[in-house]
């Protein structure tokens, strides 16, 4: 990185299919227990895909202040909403501790469905001779829908609900980057600190795929269809793979100057390295996970060798697996390589952050967390994955890769607070 600075992590949050704290989270991980199970927020028997990575024990009104802000909250935006606010709590940052303009907030989103209830009058309004007619939607329509309907659903609400609680006027950002969507926001944030603009940075990804909608869209192309073993569903790089399995979550970072978390005596939790972002399709996308992946220990100046181990993507699809294996084998040769959404399926925009932040407790802990399912090795994936119930040891860096189906390749490397 340019800057001289050290950009440090001195919070986190997390809501995930694992737990809604850092001890469940980890408890999990030492358990082998996986969070993919059969659905229970809403009737799914009827759904070609009945499984996922649901969030349990969720009571949104623990979190969120005023309460009448939740009738303009998606699921996604209330996942955010509470993981930024233990974030905020496990750094120590009290309202009014930080001028409210060098505070920012930038987070990732993806896109938001909706209720299916919400639509529903709105449906039989243009439902006409047994049959739904297009022609009327727009003539019908608005009369059917709170006039506050769409706030619930653009991708920018989770930083904007967040940036109001905590009164951050500074840098604010929605990143809408699919699975790299929270690292591309740690990634500018991590710039806006470098440059001066901001003290202390609020930073994450949140979002919801367990809905009716991208589990029906979704399920021939992509999808696991293991209704019959939800917990044996994410199969990263193994051999009987699927698909992948969509889940939910949120993961929330707060980043601030070493110096300054040093002058306010708070606790260090890791150390940015630094990061790198590649983009490339068809032929190019292995080119561009393995530049990203070498750019982001390079800047961090960090040697193959010294590497703890990695963090991948690991989607349990057929192809995405076996063109990052390869770019990884090539990169890293036999570096120890975990797959967390093994754990809790494809959180899409939240995948970076709560994988990031898995990573922070597996360097604290000083063991990998195994990937789930890996019984047959596939000869695509020559990739050494941790799997063993023996520890494998974390050492002191980690790089923590996601990439997007459609060829956005991310990766960050961190550090642990004495490396």
């Amino acid at each position: 990185m340019a800057s001289a600075e050290q950009v440090v992590i001195t919070g986190l949050g997390v809501v995930s299919p694992l737990g809604n704290s850092r001890e469940a989270v980890w408890e999990s991980f030492r358990a082998g227990r996986s969070g993919v199970r059969s659905l229970e927020g809403f009737e799914a028997k009827n759904l070609p895909i009945r499984f996922g990575g649901e969030v349990r024990d969720f009571d949104p009104k623990a979190y969120v202040r005023p309460r009448k802000s939740l009738k303009v909250m998606s699921r996604d935006i209330q996942l955010a909403f509470a993981a930024a606010q233990m974030a905020s709590e496990d750094a120590g940052i009290s309202p009014g501790a930080v001028d409210p303009e060098r505070l920012g907030v930038i987070f990732g989103a993806d896109m938001m469905y909706c209720d299916l209830e919400e639509l529903e009058p709105a449906y039989r309004a243009c439902y006409e001779n047994g049959e739904f007619q297009e022609s009327l939607w727009g003539e019908r329509v608005m009369g059917e829908l709170n006039p506050l309907w769409m706030l619930k659903y653009l991708p920018n609400m989770p930083a904007c609900h967040i940036g109001i609680a905590h009164d951050a006027r500074g840098p604010s950002n929605s990143i809408t980057l699919g699975e790299a969507s929270s690292l591309a926001a740690l990634a500018e944030s991590v710039r806006v600190l470098e440059r001066g603009a901001a003290d202390v940075m609020i930073v994450g990804g949140g979002s919801s795929r367990i809905h009716p909608m991208p589990l029906v869209v979704r399920t021939s192309r992509w999808l696991s269809q293991r209704n019959d073993d939800p917990a044996g569903a994410c199969r990263p790089f193994e051999l009987n793979r699927d698909g992948m399995v969509y889940g939910e979550g949120a993961g929330a970072l707060i980043l601030e100057p070493e110096s300054r978390a040093v002058r306010r005596g708070a606790r260090i939790l890791a150390r940015i390295g630094s990061y790198a972002e590649q983009f490339g399709v068809g032929s190019n996308r292995a080119t561009a996970i393995r530049q990203s992946l070498a750019a982001s220990l390079r800047n961090a100046g960090v040697l193959p060798a010294e590497l703890g181990f990695v963090s991948a993507n690991g989607l349990s699809t057929r192809e995405h697996d076996a063109i990052e294996a390869q770019a990884i084998r090539a990169e890293l040769n036999d570096k120890p390589t975990t797959a967390l959404k093994s754990y809790f399926g494809n959180l899409g925009a939240a995948a970076g952050a709560v994988e990031l932040i898995s990573c922070i407790l597996a360097l604290d802990a000083g063991e990998v967390p195994r990937t789930l399912n890996y019984e047959t090795p596939d000869p695509e994936c020559p990739v050494n994955v941790v799997h063993a119930k023996e520890p494998t040891a974390a050492g002191s860096s980690a790089v923590v890769m996601n990439q997007t189906t459609s060829g956005q390749a991310m990766a960050v490397v961190i550090r642990s607070p004495n490396a």
